[in-house]
């Protein structure tokens, strides 16, 4: 394996929190990062240039969904991801796990692998580990994720359990069936929300964390500060030396409770999600510019925002797109909403390099208002 490595250049020392490096073949990552997510081999709405000049650095797409459409085969025969979907920098691959058990409308779990139909057209298909590690490498990002059972919110421990040890030999055979020394596997940590079973888990996916590692199962329904106990919970048996990468958590709120817990690496689609619904992330809080309040507002979206969108556009005109169904709406505010979620990744990574995480932490609960317990 070469051109991975992961370089701390600071501990913050009242958190503990990191600010690295992380060195890959296709261009250094700063952390702590926000990864925006590209499902289908595209950010929505956001053009790759945009996304460069916004401070994105590496960004995601999905085993499931790219075995869905267009097919690994394809994006193979267009030289890989880099090239399919002219992204230079680093990019991340999901196993599709979590997609699995989630969209498939039909699916059953054997030690050996999982059953399912499709979402698309209903077809039936069998992921193994070693076919999501083959359609990983075909597919050809820089960070490829093991294959894991991402169990749902509200099971028992017995249902947990299973679903962790499961987990675990999948990642085994993960290991063993990967091929190319120009990708990095990041092992998962599952357990749901019981300390014994996520330690356990911890401890068992570090033996395989020689470049990162991945906190799976959380945002998924749990009530935030549970979330927060299971990082604390968590923190003691993560490894010192790699990247450490909470999956799918996205809210200013969380990125900032992450960081404080030593996490790395998030990502999460909520960005441009919420932006598509004319919502936008702003110094303040949410703000929902289809509102009837901003029908009259000529002011920018975020004064502290240096972005295209704050830059040339009110919220006034914002709400006119969003009211009259133009897509400049949703890629206006997508564009913003990654650019405030970088530059608060930023300003956290400049913060943690004063020792002051603390102190910008003060300064962003002063100013962000909380309305909102989604990840």
């Amino acid at each position: 394996m070469s051109g991975f490595s992961f370089e701390i250049q600071h501990v913050d020392k009242h958190t503990g929190a990191r600010a690295g490096i992380f060195h890959t073949p296709h261009g250094d990552v700063e952390t702590p990062v926000y990864m925006p997510v590209g499902t289908q081999a595209t950010v929505k709405g956001v053009l790759p240039k945009d996304l460069e000049e916004a401070g994105s650095s590496i960004v995601l797409s999905n085993t499931y969904h790219l075995f869905m459409r267009p097919g690994d085969d394809v994006v193979k025969k267009a030289g890989g991801l880099h090239d399919f979907m002219n992204w230079r920098g680093p990019i991340l691959t999901d196993s599709g796990g979590f997609q699995v058990f989630s969209l498939a409308k039909l699916n059953k779990i054997t030690d050996e692998g999982v059953w399912f139909n499709s979402h698309v057209d209903g077809s039936k298909h069998f992921f193994t580990p070693e076919k999501v590690v083959g359609i990983e490498e075909n597919l050809g990002a820089d960070i490829i994720m093991a294959f894991d059972v991402c169990s749902k919110y509200g099971i028992s421990h017995k249902e947990a359990e299973k679903a962790a040890e499961v987990t675990s030999r999948w990642l085994e055979r993960c290991a063993k069936a990967k091929t190319r020394d120009d990708q990095a596997l990041f092992p998962i940590i599952q357990g749901n929300l019981f300390d014994d079973l996520r330690t356990a888990s911890a401890e068992d996916a570090k033996r395989y964390a020689s470049y990162g590692i991945g906190i799976g199962g959380l945002s998924v329904g749990e009530p935030k500060d549970v979330m927060y106990h299971v990082l604390d919970v968590l923190r003691p048996h993560l490894p010192e030396n790699v990247p450490r990468y909470l999956m799918g958590v996205g809210s200013p709120d969380c990125l900032v409770e992450g960081v404080k817990r030593g996490v790395d690496m998030f990502d999460c689609v909520l960005a441009t999600r919420i932006a598509r619904n004319g919502t936008a992330f702003t110094s303040k809080g949410r703000v929902t510019v289809r509102n009837s309040d901003f029908k009259e507002d000529f002011s920018s979206l975020d004064e502290n925002c240096s972005c295209y969108c704050c830059q040339n556009y009110t919220k006034a005109y914002l709400r006119h797109l969003v009211n009259v169904g133009e897509m400049l709406s949703a890629q206006l505010l997508s564009l913003h909403n990654i650019t405030f979620l970088h530059s608060l990744m930023k300003s956290m990574r400049e913060a943690i390099l004063r020792d002051d995480l603390l102190g910008f932490s003060e300064r962003f609960y002063e100013s962000y208002k909380m309305d909102d317990r989604t990840f």
